[in-house]
């Protein structure tokens, strides 16, 4: 102050100076349960660490809930719930679209006919409105809610909509939801999907304890409301029930938990009831080969009787899905007629047939299958892993070839760690170049691609913001485990051989898969059942029909067919559609030719029978070329590539260092 006028009091909060303010309530209450647990006052706990469960809407509740788990679990009704969170971006919302269809589809009722969705009020929900509610979300929540006693639920709605006001009161918002009651399967269950927003339009956030824990809870409050609490005789028939089955159950786990180091368990169990459990269950074991009788009462059980058990409970829902697709397709099958493909297996070889059905595994974990009926007239059941793009788009009837995927190191990653190796780690098309003149640019930039797949993948490899390779020196090993994570997500190849059932293709005007291998001499191996069968009575057809349109001549006991058949034939399917498209378009239609550049904007793909094409559009024409599946991320971009026979060349944008895909 430059004199004492200038003086200028400003209120505020009175401090006590030097005096240690007490401490609240709650901070002593906290301050004792932390050296309870051995800490200082004031300190964080040791074993304290950020887990991000308690963030979201329903966390409190879902710590309440879990808490009471234990509590009566042996009268209380069980509930599988399972919960997954998929995210819509990119590609996300079609496939979202399509799941929707999927849920809805025939054979699902307890009458076999077409599953309904519906939501809070109505019996029936707009399925496109509800779609198109959530084109913008960020993410969307599903779940799947099967009561073990649902069988005695003559209607699943009442409880689905009393769950889900529950799920209201929890998390304190209103939800956008819909859902389809399935009774397909063995468990009737529920497929409940909800927006990702809350009433206010923000993204919406479920604590992660209420998302394993909590909805389950609730789920089985109201069914014990419903059904009343299990009785001792029911719970008594469930455990007798688990004596013979060939998977994992709980009297399994009971006795792996109380084995010795040597494995070695003994029949006598609590009383009576338990010691009859335990007998008959190693009795079934020691059938089964999981389990070795010691005499006295003992039993060494296997080393993998874990493991073994959940493979033969795979088995057998694998066999319940044929036969109950069999049913729905109204389709006999010996059971010497119906395989389980093994991709892994030594011996494994490709597989050509028609799908009879596709389907959901294992919905939280995004996992397919197909059934295929085969050219070896043998039904084979596929795991096609993570994915449904492929599956999802394959009509029934089509015909695919299913091969195995095997994990190898690339020739192309060997080069990359030799090339890193001489320039200090780093890898990119300029070094590339320089470490070996005869390379050419286009040669490089397929190596830079497999490292992008890598690292979006999973971070295997690193990029620095100067669009330089870091290698690490076990660049191969990171190699060999990126394989083998995407075998587990895709154990097989699914190429599409023809998108028209065969019975379309015998008089089709264009080049057929038929056609294909009749040219090619090398025909698939038939039996004469099942698919091949009627494989092998399509292939005579179509031959007469080749011959009296003049694309083939009689000689001798065979047929020839001239050179140059399977262009012709698809030349004239492409001309008669590419008219039909010109005047959608209001376009001329040009051809493009071997060896020249075609450019333009991606816009669709294009079925024929004579295959799947990609529509190029310019400013005064458009042009069809053989599609590709990198395609389908460029729609309405700008794409350039160089035809070469059957096949073309792509590259993305221009500039050398523009990501390209081939």
């Amino acid at each position: 102050m430059a004199h004492d006028d200038s003086f200028e009091p400003r209120l505020g909060r009175q401090r006590s100076q030097g005096v240690k303010r007490p401490r609240r309530y709650l901070g002593r209450v906290l301050a004792a349960a932390n050296l309870a647990r051995g800490g200082e006052i004031g300190s964080r706990p040791a074993s304290a660490s950020f887990t991000g469960s308690r963030i979201g809407r329903g966390a409190g509740v879902g710590r309440i809930l879990a808490s009471r788990r234990g509590h009566g679990a042996a009268s209380r009704r069980r509930v599988i719930v399972k919960t997954s969170v998929v995210k819509l971006a990119g590609k996300g919302a079609s496939a979202a679209t399509a799941h929707l269809r999927y849920l809805q589809r025939d054979g699902t009722t307890r009458e076999g006919e077409r599953g309904a969705l519906y939501g809070r009020d109505a019996d029936v929900a707009d399925g496109k409105a509800f779609g198109e509610r959530g084109a913008g979300d960020r993410h969307q929540f599903r779940f799947i809610v099967s009561p073990e006693d649902g069988d005695q639920y003559d209607d699943l709605k009442p409880l689905t909509r009393q769950l889900m006001n529950r799920l209201e009161e929890d998390l304190g918002t209103r939800l956008d939801w819909v859902a389809v009651d399935h009774f397909n399967t063995g468990h009737p269950h529920t497929h409940i999907i909800v927006r990702g927003k809350d009433q206010r339009g923000a993204d919406l956030i479920i604590a992660r304890d209420y998302m394993t824990t909590g909805i389950r809870e609730r789920a089985a409050e109201l069914v014990d409301l419903d059904l009343g609490p299990r009785t001792h005789r029911e719970i008594l028939q469930g455990l007798r029930a688990e004596v013979e089955q060939e998977r994992l159950t709980s009297i399994d786990r009971a006795l792996l938990k109380g084995a010795d180091a040597d494995r070695v368990v003994v029949s006598h169990g609590r009383d009576t009831f338990d010691q009859t459990l335990r007998a008959g269950r190693l009795a079934k074991l020691s059938r089964l080969g999981l389990a070795e009788s010691l005499g006295a009462g003992r039993f060494r059980l296997a080393p993998d009787l874990a493991d073994t058990l959940r493979r033969l409970g795979e088995r057998g829902d694998i066999i319940r899905t044929m036969q109950r697709e069999f049913s729905r397709a109204a389709v006999q099958r010996a059971p010497a007629d119906q395989a389980i493909y093994d991709p892994a297996a030594p011996d494994a070889r490709p597989l050509v047939g028609r799908v009879l059905a596709r389907g959901l595994a294992d919905e939280p974990a995004d996992r397919h299958y197909l059934i295929i009926d085969g050219t070896d007239g043998r039904s084979h059941y596929v795991a096609t892993g993570r994915g449904a793009e492929i599956e999802m788009s394959l009509p029934q009837g089509a015909i695919v070839r299913i091969e195995p995927v095997r994990p190898t190191v690339r020739e192309v990653d060997r080069t990359i760690a030799s090339i890193a190796a001489t320039n200090g780690g780093r890898y990119d098309v300029d070094t590339h170049l320089r470490h070996d003149p005869t390379a050419t640019e286009a040669f490089a930039e397929t190596h830079v691609r497999r490292l992008e797949a890598m690292r979006r993948t999973g971070g295997f490899v690193e990029r620095e913001p100067s669009g330089r390779w870091i290698i690490a020196p076990d660049h191969l090993d990171r190699v060999e485990a990126y394989e083998a994570a995407r075998l587990r997500d895709r154990p097989v190849a699914i190429s599409l051989l023809s998108a028209q059932p065969i019975e379309r293709l015998v008089d089709a005007d264009a080049a057929t898969w038929i056609d294909r291998e009749l040219v090619s001499g090398t025909p698939e191996p038939l039996r004469d059942a099942g698919f091949g069968h009627d494989l092998r009575d399509a292939q005579a057809r179509r031959r007469q029909w080749l011959v009296a349109q003049g694309f083939a001549e009689e000689a001798g006991s065979g047929r020839t067919f001239p050179t140059g058949i399977i262009a012709t034939l698809q030349r004239r399917e492409l001309l008669r559609v590419a008219g039909d498209l010109s005047d959608e378009l209001q376009k001329p239609f040009r051809e493009a030719a071997e060896g020249t550049r075609v450019e333009g904007v991606y816009r669709r793909s294009v079925d024929l029978v004579s295959g799947r094409f990609a529509l190029i559009e310019r400013s005064r024409d458009f042009t069809l070329v053989p599609w590709r599946p990198v395609l389908e991320k460029q729609v309405g971009k700008s794409v350039s590539g160089l035809m070469r026979g059957d096949g073309i060349s792509w590259s993305v944008g221009r500039g050398r260092n523009g990501p390209g895909i081939s």
